[in-house]
């Protein structure tokens, strides 16, 4: 089955890291991201800027709106995704709880699915 590990960020925190801090950060989650794949179960993994040069698109009344970031309304922002091949749920929970990033970070653990369900 496969599992999405969603970073989820407070807002704001990577600024009150030094650059020191946050290059350590990173590579920690490589390291984490490197360790998964010769697991066999890493797919795919990257981290996100923020969501200041993000944009969100939808559709109202038949128009496009677009909105460009940083997003005022927003109070998390997802910093990144590791998408898995794992055998259960169990398994992608335990991984998110091995993920660097849980300490300072929400791990959301989704599995890949049809959205009518």
């Amino acid at each position: 089955m496969a599992y999405m590990l969603l970073v989820v960020e407070t807002i704001g925190d990577r600024r009150l890291r030094t650059e020191e801090e946050g290059r350590a950060l990173y590579e920690r989650m490589l390291r984490f991201s490197e360790a998964l794949a010769r697991r066999g179960l890493l797919k795919m993994g990257q981290s996100l800027k923020t969501d200041a040069e993000a944009v969100r698109v939808s559709k109202g009344a038949g128009k496009q709106i677009v909105r460009d970031g940083p997003f005022s309304e927003a109070r998390e922002m997802i910093g990144g995704f590791f998408l898995l091949s794992c055998e259960t749920r169990d398994e992608a929970v335990a991984i998110a709880g091995e993920c660097p990033a849980a300490e300072r970070a929400t791990i959301e653990v989704r599995e890949l699915g049809p959205c009518f369900q």
